[in-house]
């Protein structure tokens, strides 16, 4: 019935139209009765009933039946008023008490709706039983039937549209909770493609173009006094260029590290520390320990940019004269050592990174080796150097694959070829930053160093 409170329980437009013909029809049907049953007060009867029907039809027409349970409840009693003289003047009327209490039970509250309905199928019997001038028990089964019947119906299709209503919320909140799970997966997603990005560039293009900086002031400083020198600092310059550039192609086409490209992760350390030395008054060698073992590609990453950050913050930090990289082979797990003779520093007073100063070596080579589940310790003391050590499990957990692909080949224990040593480098050293602040730069690099 559209004639209904915004809180009452919808119903179909069907059902609505079919409540309508009904009370129509059942008015029309006494009406008839009266007029060919030349029964006494047939105009009267004729006249209740199109009364009752008028009056009906005003309902679903009025907004304020629709909108307040108050005007519901005057119209049902103008209606039940209109029934109640069509049902003194013929026993027809009490078919009309069926479509009234659908009416009564949908718009008035529980309560009031239950006493109406009560009230309207005493009225029926007591009606009939007068038109009757008797009584007897078969005269009430009609209108209680009915009664409940209309009421199991009503009350049974609000407990049903209810049930209804909390599931379409429940889905709705299902919905927004997947949306919003989603959403949040998608951030966690970016912002771990952020951190992976920041420890690749860090540890790749900012440590080359530190190197190519530091190398080009070399070059700068012995242009006057040393034509030879400049020229070789500025040819190695270019060579890191040139390295450096490859080194964004493959991070671009997210491809493996070209310094592991077609050989083993001790090659390219050895290579590393055979750069490392060239391009820097530091000497850098390589130590292999253990039965080598075949490691994941995710794992000759991060140990390959580990050692990277590590020997850049010594060249850069430590004032070192040598650095000892340890590559160890050691049951379960495969660790990387990287010592030098600096002047070391307290990890402890390190500062807080910043994006003018730096400082984000040490926290993404832990980064890199918490996300494979190793762990990443610095041993350091103001005038003793330094030791970084890295550990992987051989064995990572499947969620921690993240920058990697299937396991390489195991790598035989070759001497990677080393870069032809170049002549002592006459000039002295760019000199170090004023504050040992754990910037690791792009150069290879044996320890964080403040």
């Amino acid at each position: 019935m559209n004639a209904a409170a915004p809180a009452l329980t919808p119903t179909p437009r069907a059902l609505a139209w079919c409540l309508h013909l009904l009370v129509i029809g059942l008015l029309a049907l006494a009406a008839g009765r009266a007029v060919t049953g030349d029964r006494p007060h047939a105009g009267s009867i004729v006249a209740a009933a199109a009364a009752c029907g008028a009056v009906y039809a005003v309902g679903p027409v009025l907004p304020g039946v629709r909108r307040s349970r108050r005007a519901a409840a005057l119209w049902l009693a103008a209606v039940g008023a209109c029934w109640l003289v069509l049902l003194a003047l013929t026993p027809d009327a009490v078919w009309v008490a069926f479509p009234l209490y659908f009416l009564q039970l949908h718009l008035l509250p529980r309560r009031a709706g239950g006493a109406a309905v009560t009230a309207t199928a005493a009225a029926a019997v007591a009606g009939f039983a007068a038109h009757q001038h008797s009584f007897s028990p078969a005269m009430a089964i009609g209108p209680a039937l009915g009664a409940a019947v209309a009421v199991a119906v009503v009350w049974g299709y609000q407990a049903l549209y209810r049930e209804s209503e909390r599931r379409r919320r429940l889905i709705e909140e299902l919905t927004a909770t997947r949306a919003d799970l989603a959403a949040a997966q998608h951030t966690a997603g970016v912002l771990a493609e952020r951190d992976r990005l920041a420890r690749e560039i860090h540890d790749t293009l900012a440590q080359g173009l530190s190197s190519i900086q530091l190398l080009l002031r070399a070059a700068e400083r012995a242009l006057p006094h040393a034509p030879q020198n400049a020229a070789r600092h500025v040819e190695q310059a270019r060579q890191a260029a040139v390295d450096n550039l490859a080194e964004a192609r493959r991070f671009v086409a997210a491809l493996t590290p070209p310094a592991l490209e077609g050989t083993t992760l001790a090659g390219a350390l050895e290579r590393l520390c055979a750069t490392t030395s060239a391009r820097h008054r530091l000497t850098a060698r390589l130590h292999l320990t253990g039965a080598p073992a075949p490691l994941a590609t995710a794992h000759e990453v991060a140990l390959l940019r580990i050692a990277q950050s590590a020997l850049a913050n010594t060249v850069h930090h430590a004032e070192a004269t040598t650095a000892d990289v340890t590559l160890g082979y050691r049951g379960d797990h495969v660790a990387l050592d990287v010592v030098d003779d600096g002047r070391g520093f307290d990890p402890a007073g390190l500062p807080v990174p910043d994006p003018e100063a730096g400082g984000f070596g040490l926290a993404a080579m832990r980064a890199r080796a918490h996300a494979l589940g190793g762990t990443l310790t610095v041993v350091s003391a103001p005038g003793h150097g330094t030791a970084l050590t890295a550990r992987l499990p051989l064995t990572p957990p499947p969620e921690t694959e993240t920058e990697t692909e299937p396991e390489p080949e195991p790598e035989p224990e070759s001497v990677p070829e080393p870069e032809p040593e170049p002549e002592p480098e006459p000039e002295p050293e760019p000199e170090p930053e004023p504050e040992s602040v754990p910037e690791p730069e792009p150069a290879p690099q044996p320890e964080a160093r403040p």
